[in-house]
């Protein structure tokens, strides 16, 4: 730490051995900055503030959603920034005052367009600011044509936009007519379009009616067919077999006759009820059959011995055996029904399946015919509303004194300018002159080889150092250096009443800004 401080010291005493070289580039940076600094034309700005709602809007793009802030701030730009506007303010203001040709104008306008700056940090506020600078006018004047500007603008915006609201909205009315009449010829066209391509592929198209449907419920419904013939199948193979074991007559005896054979009569009889109870759907396990079952085995022997009675009876149809083949009848009708629907709803099927094919381009081709009907419905639909918003827009001005366009906070005019910072300037310029002086003499005492200290000799040289003897001063000496230092510190005071006299200066002139 005490090194670091011995440096401090030794770097500011090469520094005060070097004062008057310090002191003199100090006064030259500082005069010629200054100087620099008084050359600067000064800008003056003139703010305002203005409240613009939607209906000051209709001039420009009267389709969009205006809700958003970036996109009316942008209109903003465009209806301020104008060429035709920007040259109303020139010859409006004294800027036409030196225009005599059209390529001063065009000067002008891109000058004017550079110095007006439009912002919004508010929804419905606008800020306005405009710079002037004064070359060529006094502080006064520009501040005066600064205001001037900015109130320039404010009118010439004011008349564009709400004298001639009623004749935008008249004029937006009739091209939202013309758009909606030009969709709805369009959307009557797709409208057609579509109805048309539905009449000509007529099952092919999604819903319930297609043929990815109908093919479903054909296999559904042939798949239950299948079931039911196979029943049915089954039901008349075991019909057959029951007609098979029943005897197409039977014996009946005459009365008086004698009877006949009794063991004969009794398993006709018994061959009669199980031909009944299979028709009444018994099967053969069912208890009451194997019992009549087992009692025809044990008669069928003694049925079949000879008898002398065979002339008191005679043959007769048997009823079971005429049930049975009416049954037989109907179940032979339903199985020929089934096979018939069966071929149907193969048919069908393979049908189906090829038109099922084409199924995929026709539903794309309809999805795209829909979609363009549907874009066309919703730009109809859009723009009718939006016709309806205006319309009611455009009663609200004519009925009521809604205003939606206000000055908010009208053009100032400052007296104090905007640019450059002088203040800041001219102390920036002295803290630099005082520093570079200071740097300066600093260098130059590096370029010396004398010594400061013992030690600084010491360590240069490497060889010891004995000792040191003080600089010794006459009295003459003394008071010559008196006299010199005090012409220093006069130096560097001068210095700084010159900066203080700047400053003042400076405030005045913008006290007597009118």
């Amino acid at each position: 730490m005490n090194g670091l401080f011995d440096e401090i010291r030794i770097a500011l005493y090469r520094v005060w051995k070097r004062r008057w070289f310090a002191l003199a580039v100090a006064w030259g940076i500082c005069l010629l900055g200054w100087l620099v600094i008084a050359l600067i034309p000064n800008v003056y700005e003139s703010r305002a503030q203005l409240f613009v709602g939607d209906q000051a809007m209709l001039s420009t793009n009267v389709i969009d959603d205006r809700a958003d802030q970036r996109q009316k701030l942008d209109r903003i730009q465009q209806t301020l920034l104008s060429a035709d506007n920007l040259e109303k303010v020139v010859r409006g203001t004294a800027l036409g005052d030196s225009v005599s040709s059209d390529a001063d104008m065009a000067g002008k306008i891109v000058a004017l367009r550079q110095n007006i700056m439009v912002k919004s940090e508010q929804a419905n506020l606008v800020d306005i600011s405009v710079m002037q600078s004064s070359s060529g006018r006094t502080d006064g004047e520009a501040a005066g044509l600064a205001r001037d500007i900015a109130q320039k603008v404010i009118d010439i915006f004011q008349e564009e936009n709400i004298a001639g609201g009623a004749g935008r909205t008249g004029t937006a009315l009739r091209f939202l007519d013309q758009q909606l009449a030009d969709r709805q010829q369009e959307l009557q066209a797709a409208e057609q379009k579509r109805v048309a391509f539905e009449t000509q592929n007529l099952g092919l198209l999604p819903g319930a009616g297609s043929a990815s449907q109908q093919l479903l419920a054909a296999r559904t419904e042939l798949g239950q067919i299948d079931s039911q013939l196979a029943s049915a199948q089954s039901s008349l193979a075991a019909l057959n077999g029951q007609l098979a074991g029943t005897p197409p007559t039977i014996s009946t005896p005459i009365p008086g006759g004698g009877g006949g054979n009794p063991a004969a009569n009794q398993m006709a009889q018994l061959q009669g009820e199980l031909a009944s109870a299979r028709a009444r759907g018994w099967t053969d396990s069912h208890p009451d059959v194997i019992a009549m079952k087992n009692q025809i085995a044990s008669l069928r022997g003694a049925a079949s011995a000879p008898s002398n009675a065979g002339a008191g009876s005679y043959r007769t149809p048997n009823p079971a055996y005429s049930s049975l083949q009416s049954m037989q009848a109907d179940r032979n009708a339903a199985v020929a029904a089934l096979r018939s629907r069966k071929a149907a709803l193969e048919s069908d099927v393979s049908r189906l399946m090829g038109r099922q094919s084409a199924e995929p381009g026709v539903q794309a081709e309809y999805e795209r015919i829909s979609q363009d009907y549907d874009v066309l419905k919703q730009q109809y639909d859009k723009l009718l509303a939006e016709r309806e918003n205006i319309r009611l827009r455009g009663d609200v001005e004519q009925e009521s004194d809604l205003t939606q366009f206000r000055v908010v906070t009208p053009p100032s005019a400052s007296r104090v300018p905007a640019a450059p910072n002088r203040p800041l300037l001219l102390t920036g310029v002295l803290l630099l002159g005082l520093g570079g002086g200071a740097g300066i003499a600093f260098a130059m005492s590096q370029l010396r080889t004398s010594f400061p200290t013992p030690a600084a000799l010491e360590r240069a040289s490497g060889l010891p150092v004995i000792g040191s003897i003080s600089e010794m001063l006459t009295d003459a000496q003394r008071a010559a250096r008196k006299k010199r230092q005090r012409l220093f510190y006069g130096g560097a005071g001068a210095l700084a009443i010159v900066f203080l006299m700047l400053m003042m200066v400076e405030f005045v002139q913008r006290g007597s800004v009118a």
